[in-house]
């Protein structure tokens, strides 16, 4: 088990190159294997949870030329995976189970998903039973990974559905299995969740529709190849952004940040806490708009996050309560209960971490309490394996007094190749 010994920093300072945005890359892939032709990639994330969508496709028969500046999807149609080999290894993501079942529903032959032991704790029922009400057969033990899917050879039915909860994934899996419907199939949720796949649908020319409320895909629908340019991953500048909010004298400049509507929830909640994220240079391609931010110090203030700005800044949660604790007054995190069900229990590790370093914080059922500012002291970080706990701690390290260790280190490979030594290269000590 790799570890990270983090020292305290004076100041962050540079342009910071981040990764392509994770979520948008996973949709990149999936759309272009079933698009008939050759797909055209600029900026594919190379995090471990994009290579598990990678190998996927290549089990099934995908050829993808990985090259240094794109990545080229040898698409094969709706219809033109093969029968796997062997079980389709999701490894520790989420996004690869639950868009990759959206499309095996409708093939001609049954495919096992599984997973680390990580994604075999999450749950599948919020895509299992949309997916059963389409027509298709999905067998799992307690709702959970390893799932066989029987597919259901096209004769999938449309379905008007409701989800209980704001997700992307859950929406994107059954958009994907409507492409193979005739008609219209819906999804209506209460908070907006990310639209990256609707959106990247119109760039394959496909009808789809979407709103504050939900999504829609007329199908059958038939997928043209294109070019894609991902963006930077707002998600990965959000470690960055709030390192250089708590250090004295920093600066920080990032190029070609997706700003999607959806995803800026991270640029509100620092705006509520009183920092001030500079965009520049807004322009929009492939129907997502991107921008130059640039950030420095600030002193914050408290505030609370919950209703619907939380699937907004699911992601970023752990990075904003390492920021509350360095802020005037209490700070209130609600309706987070989905931090519970990620690559570990992040509620659970965001409290008892930050109380391992002395911040003043409680855990609540669906989220925590925070006063601050406190003095942050250094010591070891259990990272539970969770790149997102992984990177805020080590941005909590930055402002500590003594040395932060972060255990289980490597796991930040998921999200954030290469994260610590950006980290060292960009932090003044």
């Amino acid at each position: 088990m790799a570890t990270r010994m983090i020292q305290p920093a004076k100041s962050i300072q540079g342009t910071i190159v981040v990764p392509g945005d994770k979520s948008i890359s996973h949709r990149a892939l999936i759309l272009s294997s079933i698009a008939d032709g050759d797909s055209v990639i600029f900026g594919l994330s190379r995090a471990a949870d994009i290579n598990s969508t990678l190998h996927c496709l290549e089990g099934v028969g995908i050829q993808i030329d990985k090259q240094p500046d794109q990545t080229i999807v040898h698409g094969k149609g709706k219809f033109g995976y093969r029968v796997p080999t062997d079980i389709l290894n999701c490894g520790n993501s989420g996004t690869t189970m639950r868009l990759m079942a959206g499309v095996l529903a409708a093939q001609s032959f049954d495919a096992v998903l599984d997973g680390d032991e990580s994604l075999r704790r999450r749950p599948m029922r919020r895509i299992i039973d949309p997916l059963e009400q389409m027509g298709v057969t999905i067998e799992s033990r307690d709702y959970k990974a390893p799932l066989k899917i029987r597919g259901a050879s096209g004769h999938l039915r449309t379905i008007d559905y409701a989800t209980g909860i704001a997700s992307a994934q859950v929406k994107s899996c059954i958009i994907l299995a409507g492409l193979y419907a005739s008609g219209i199939t819906r999804v209506t949720e209460r908070s907006p969740s990310r639209d990256h796949t609707e959106r990247m649908l119109l760039e394959f020319g496909v009808e789809a529709q979407f709103s504050m409320g939900g999504a829609g895909v007329r199908g059958p629908a038939e997928l043209r190849p294109c070019t894609l340019d991902i963006p930077q991953d707002i998600s990965a500048a959000a470690f960055f952004l709030v390192a250089a909010l708590l250090l004295q004298e920093s600066k920080v400049e990032f190029t070609n940040i997706g700003i999607n509507p959806s995803r800026v929830g991270i640029l509100d909640a620092l705006a509520a806490m009183g920092a001030n994220v500079h965009k520049s240079d807004v322009t929009e391609l492939n129907s997502e708009p991107r921008a130059h931010l640039t950030a420095g110090y600030r002193k914050l203030k408290a505030t609370t996050l919950a209703g619907s700005l939380i699937p907004k800044i699911i992601d970023e949660l752990p990075i904003l309560a390492v920021a509350a604790t360095q802020t005037e007054g209490v700070t209130t995190i609600r309706d987070a209960e989905e931090l519970r069900i990620k690559e570990c229990d992040r509620l659970k590790a965001m409290c008892s971490n930050l109380k391992k370093m002395g911040a003043d914080i409680r855990e609540t059922k669906d989220g925590c309490v925070i006063k601050g500012p406190t003095p942050l002291k250094g010591t070891v970080i259990d990272s539970h394996g969770d790149h997102r706990i992984a990177m805020s701690f080590a941005v909590a390290g930055l402002i500590a007094e003594g040395e932060t260790v972060i255990q289980d280190s490597e796991c930040v490979e998921v999200s954030f190749p290469g994260f610590f030594e950006i980290l060292e290269q960009s932090v003044q000590r």
